[in-house]
């Protein structure tokens, strides 16, 4: 179970799961058991393609109410590829994730922008 954070909202995890993220395209994953170990830490919600193909396999990790009152934004991590990485993911979401907890630098290597959504005109 989850702990949720007195008074708030808990740190939250997105993981890409479609044509690309989450399918035997990307070898030597467990993409299953990835998602699960993520769930252990927080809530986790799978998302349709994320448009960042060429990230596979995405982890957008989502600031808890608190971090968000303290200006953190979501982060992108992408090619998360290897159990060490959902390792270091599900640490910093235990910790606090985005605004609470600093992020681990090995993580750095993973983090990427987001690209911009086209909006209607």
């Amino acid at each position: 179970m989850t702990a949720r954070p007195v008074g708030g909202v808990p740190c939250r995890v997105v993981v890409c799961r479609d044509c690309c993220c989450g399918t035997s395209k990307v070898t030597g994953i467990d993409h299953t058991a990835q998602a699960a170990r993520l769930r252990a830490e927080a809530p986790v919600r799978v998302s349709a393609c994320l448009d960042v193909c060429d990230q596979a396999n995405v982890v957008v990790v989502q600031p808890s109410s608190a971090g968000r009152a303290a200006g953190a934004r979501p982060v992108w991590l992408g090619l998360v590829n290897d159990p060490e990485a959902t390792e270091d993911i599900a640490a910093w979401v235990r910790a606090g994730g985005p605004g609470v907890a600093p992020r681990p630098a090995i993580l750095d290597l993973y983090g990427f922008a987001p690209p911009r959504r086209r909006t209607a005109s």
